[in-house]
């Protein structure tokens, strides 16, 4: 897909495919790729590596799965990140599974800590930091989550600085999936609204989220992501 691999999985696959890596106690990292990323790798060729390099792949945008049947390659289905983060949660209470949240503001993060306990029975929550640090401190930020042995830990912060600090010590702390999820915990606490099933079926969740915070993301979705119309037809005419 223009340059960036995808697993062709379904939700339940995915979410089976996160149960053997934990089982199997190596370390493992997760990405998700939109039109955003996409645009992104495309012009940064150490973050297209580190996304071909993770274990887990999935299509988060409904763009990319139009794209992908386009391009003869069909995806199954979107699995986004806000869908599996909440899959996971259930799934950790039910299995034991341990999970630290990393990313957002304290004060969200913390409330995220509170909530999903609350919702899911049994979940543990290893513990939990916000997503922000000086570059110095970055070692002592992973050290310090290595040593609360969790099963899965969510990071909540931008692109590609969660892929970067994912690639740079996930290996260290050993934890058996390493997952970003972006602006989730924002979208778990109610601070930020997902669009209607219907506009998610539709591909139009972009639209609905600049609704939300049009300044803020006129730039992304009607400049710097235009880009991938380019990609696309790129791709598509050498196929």
């Amino acid at each position: 897909m223009m340059g960036c691999w995808v697993d062709n999985l379904t939700m339940e696959e995915t979410l089976g495919t996160v149960e053997n890596f934990i089982h199997s106690g190596r370390p493992h990292q997760h990405v998700v790729v939109n039109v955003d990323k996409i645009v992104k790798a495309s012009r940064d060729p150490v973050l297209r590596n580190i996304i071909n390099g993770c274990d887990l792949i999935n299509a988060d945008g409904m763009p990319v799965v139009w794209a992908s049947r386009l391009l003869g390659k069909p995806l199954k289905e979107r699995v986004t990140g806000v869908d599996l983060f909440e899959s996971l949660m259930e799934r950790s209470a039910e299995k034991g599974w341990r999970v630290f949240l990393l990313g957002a503001r304290e004060e969200v993060v913390s409330r995220v800590a509170q909530i999903y306990p609350a919702r899911y029975p049994g979940l543990t929550i290893a513990g939990y930091r916000n997503g922000y640090w000086k570059p110095e401190d970055e070692a002592g930020v992973a050290n310090a989550i290595a040593a609360t042995r969790p099963d899965i830990l969510f990071v909540a912060i931008s692109s590609p600085k969660k892929e970067n600090f994912l690639a740079r010590y996930q290996a260290a702390m050993k934890i058996p999936f390493a997952m970003g999820v972006g602006g989730t915990f924002d979208v778990a606490v109610g601070l930020v609204r997902r669009a209607p099933v219907w506009m998610q079926k539709a591909g139009l969740e972009w639209f609905y989220r600049f609704l939300q915070e049009p300044r803020r993301m006129f730039r992304r979705y009607f400049i710097d992501d235009m880009a991938f119309v380019a990609l696309f037809a790129r791709e598509w005419m050498k196929r």
